[in-house]
């Protein structure tokens, strides 16, 4: 039994869901305490929930603790089983962490599954739905990880209503870890607006706004066509696609703030990967890591990526990947981003900045 401490590091919901995937993926059950102890709502919400009865549904685990609010959640993982699943997080909560709480594990298991998942599909502090489509499933298609994402619905805070669907085929063979260090040639960039439900001035505004400071030119600012959705709600999303990686930058409208604003910080944000070589931002950089590593421990063969930063999330995820699997993580700083090597134990030695 795995004993963990949810206040490590910075003391999220991640904690939870690296150990709930890493918890199916190889067997070993775990007891986590002080679930979410670094925010100011501790514990199990309805999201996080979600993510548990989702993973005790994939594997047959026998749980204790799954309630809401609860601290401490013990697990023990039964046998992999492939499906037909729906989850619905019955809120604004992001049905995207769902989807990768359990994403690891369908990938090992005998046959194909069919997932819809119900809930935030575009929401702060969570990946957007377009991060996992053009970010995400593209590298863990290269793994040797094939799926297939759909949006049905938009779903914002706080009306959630969000649906999303996906088709995960397990691995024909064991995963195929591969170095990530170069972006490759550009091949497009543009914006997107999503603003159901509010006045068109808001999409048009936040777009010239964006495109003034970037420098980019009308035809890559669009105004998204909307699919069903519940309630009003307003994302703006920059999207950078290169040979060998592709990013997502989003930034989220909320009331008191000027359209003009939400533009200039996402501004920022796709300034701030781009005055820099490494791969990967730093959200992406985070979330990769559990995939790889898992290809790394299957084939037993090192691989590296290079990254523009390392929050604090992505190394308390790093932490907790080493607890369940026989790896290590090893960075570098390469002056303007993060050489992150992920190696089997065996041969771990450590990394050294070119």
């Amino acid at each position: 039994m795995i004993e963990i401490d949810g206040s490590i590091g910075e003391g999220g919901g991640q904690i939870l869901r690296t150990s709930l995937a890493l918890s199916m993926c190889t067997g070993q059950p775990f007891v986590l305490t002080r679930i979410r102890a670094g925010r100011s709502k501790p514990g199990l919400m309805r999201q996080h929930l979600t993510c548990v009865n989702a993973a005790t549904e994939v594997c047959g685990a026998q749980v204790h603790g799954a309630e809401m609010h609860s601290q401490t959640l013990s697990f023990v993982p039964g046998k992999l089983r492939s499906g037909n699943y729906s989850f619905n997080v019955g809120t604004a909560g992001s049905c995207t962490l769902v989807l990768q709480t359990v994403w690891p594990a369908l990938l090992l298991a005998e046959a194909p599954s069919q997932l819809k998942l119900s809930g935030g599909t575009h929401n702060p502090m969570a990946p957007p739905f377009h991060f996992l489509e053009r970010s995400y499933a593209p590298l863990m298609r290269k793994l040797g990880a094939q799926v297939e994402l759909t949006l049905h619905r938009l779903g914002f805070y706080p009306a959630g209503g969000g649906e999303i669907s996906a088709t995960i085929w397990p691995a024909d063979s064991s995963l195929e870890p591969f170095d990530l260090i170069e972006r490759g040639a550009k091949l497009d960039a543009y914006a997107e607006c999503f603003a159901p439900a509010l006045h068109r001035t808001v999409a048009q505004r936040e777009l010239e706004e964006l495109g003034a400071t970037l420098g980019w030119k009308e035809d890559q600012l669009r105004v998204a066509r909307v699919r069903q959705n519940e309630g009003p709600g307003n994302a703006l999303l920059a999207t950078l696609a290169y040979n060998n990686v592709s990013e997502v930058f989003t930034q989220f409208g909320e009331r008191g703030v000027n359209a003009e604003k939400v533009a200039r910080n996402l501004a920022r944000e796709v300034q701030g990967y781009q005055m820099g070589e490494a791969a990967l931002g730093p959200h992406l950089a985070d979330q990769w890591a559990l995939p790889l590593a898992l290809a790394v421990w299957q084939r037993q063969r090192p691989a590296t990526f290079s990254a523009t930063a390392l929050t604090a999330h992505a190394k308390t995820n790093f932490e907790m990947i080493e607890r369940f699997l026989p790896v290590r993580f090893a960075s570098a700083s390469l002056g303007h981003g993060w050489q992150v090597r992920i190696e089997p134990k065996a041969l771990a030695v450590p990394v050294v900045a070119p």
